[in-house]
């Protein structure tokens, strides 16, 4: 039921570019974690926040394939604003690299492969929106990292919240990578900084207000 309920909804909603299928495709089948694609829903949903906030700079931290970097980049007003994306595997630049380049909004996005904790502070540029997507064990380092990079009024989106609903289930109550997430959520949960709601679409995206 859930299969079809999802199917449902891809047929209802803005078709997903060609050039962004076929970089699903390709993660699908050249990455090993090909999952980890943002994927037709949530790229269609960060292109239209995009539109709707209106950043004139984006920072991703966790580049992974690309593919969200491009749908943010899609959504940017004009060629004036960007996305600055952090990879900090090296081994993800190449094929990153090949798709954003060929990809119709990718002169939108700046590639940095490194740690966005030590390097993005020493970009000099404020931000209007951020997308978390990173090690999940840190993801309370990197949030703390980002929030002081952001405008006020500007919003961070962190993804996997939920973890496939490991968040819940005591069987992972020795998993780092849930345990990591528990605890950024206990951490916002309790941030006065900010204003949050936790979208529960795939596997769980927050989206945080910065007052």
């Amino acid at each position: 039921m859930f299969n079809e309920l999802e199917q449902y909804v891809l047929e209802h909603i803005d078709a997903e570019p060609d050039h962004l299928y076929r970089l699903w495709r390709a993660s699908n089948i050249e990455l090993l974690h090909g999952r980890m694609v943002s994927g037709h829903l949530q790229g269609r949903l960060l292109k239209m926040l995009v539109q709707m906030i209106k950043p004139k700079n984006i920072l991703e931290v966790g580049t992974y394939s690309g593919y969200s970097a491009l749908c943010m980049a899609e959504g940017l007003a004009d060629d004036s604003c960007k996305v600055y994306t952090f990879e900090i595997n090296d081994e993800m630049e190449e094929f990153a690299r090949r798709w954003i380049d060929s990809s119709p909004f990718g002169h939108r996005v700046t590639l940095t492969i490194g740690d966005a904790n030590i390097l993005a502070p020493g970009l000099g540029i404020t931000f209007d929106m951020a997308f978390i997507d990173s090690d999940k064990r840190t993801y309370v380092e990197t949030y703390e990292t980002v929030l002081p990079l952001l405008n006020s009024g500007a919003f961070l989106l962190a993804d996997n919240t939920l973890w496939d609903g490991h968040v819940v289930d005591p069987a992972y109550d020795r998993d780092h990578q849930t345990l990591g997430i528990r605890r950024f959520n206990d951490h916002v949960a309790a941030d006065h900084r900010v204003e949050k709601v936790i979208l529960p679409i795939r596997d769980g995206l927050t989206l945080v207000r910065k007052q």
